[in-house]
């Protein structure tokens, strides 16, 4: 790599103020001069004249600068806070913020062929083949069931308002194994 730190010593200073006087920011001036080595180090070994060396150095930042200006103008880089007022406002979904209560509310409201199975799932953590042996029918019932369901769930969370005198039957309390009599 002598040949290597040998064209940065050469070159770095020329290139760097090339840069400056291109971006106008010591910042850019510097990723460019270093971009230009990196592709030197990648690419330069297929330059056949070395003596052009120099110049294909001096137009490969100048690439690279104007490279950079296409994509600044494509997608350009402004801070959250001009465009702030131009931003729409956006509130999660209700279903992302609901509580406890209101989710057993509007799973009160749902079906009972649908109810079960989304309890047991969701609340009671079993998995599909468990859910079609506590209700003594097929996988695939569970599954339709339970797609089904979510779908009426969602449209009972997503109402305006869920009736917020809706009857909330409390689901019984499971007791801990230590308090289960054998």
């Amino acid at each position: 790599m002598p040949d290597f730190e040998k064209l940065v010593d050469a070159h770095y200073s020329a290139l760097y103020r090339f840069g400056l006087s291109l971006a106008r920011s010591e910042s850019e001036a510097a990723d460019l001069t270093q971009q230009t080595f990196y592709i030197w180090a990648s690419k330069g070994h297929q330059l056949r004249d070395k003596s052009k060396a120099k110049a294909w150095l001096f137009t490969t930042l100048h690439r690279q600068f104007l490279e950079g200006r296409r994509g600044a103008k494509n997608f350009p880089s402004v801070t959250l806070e001009a465009v702030d007022p131009e931003l729409p406002v956006t509130t999660p979904p209700r279903h992302e913020r609901l509580d406890g209560k209101t989710a057993v509310a509007a799973l009160q409201m749902l079906d009972d062929a649908f109810r079960a199975p989304l309890t047991l799932f969701y609340l009671e953590d079993l998995s599909y083949s468990e859910i079609a042996e506590v209700l003594d029918i097929p996988i695939g019932t569970v599954m339709s069931r339970l797609s089904r369901g979510k779908v009426q769930l969602r449209r009972a969370l997503d109402a305006p308002i869920l009736d917020q005198s809706a009857k909330i039957v409390p689901l019984p309390s499971t007791p801990n194994r230590s308090n289960r009599q054998s």
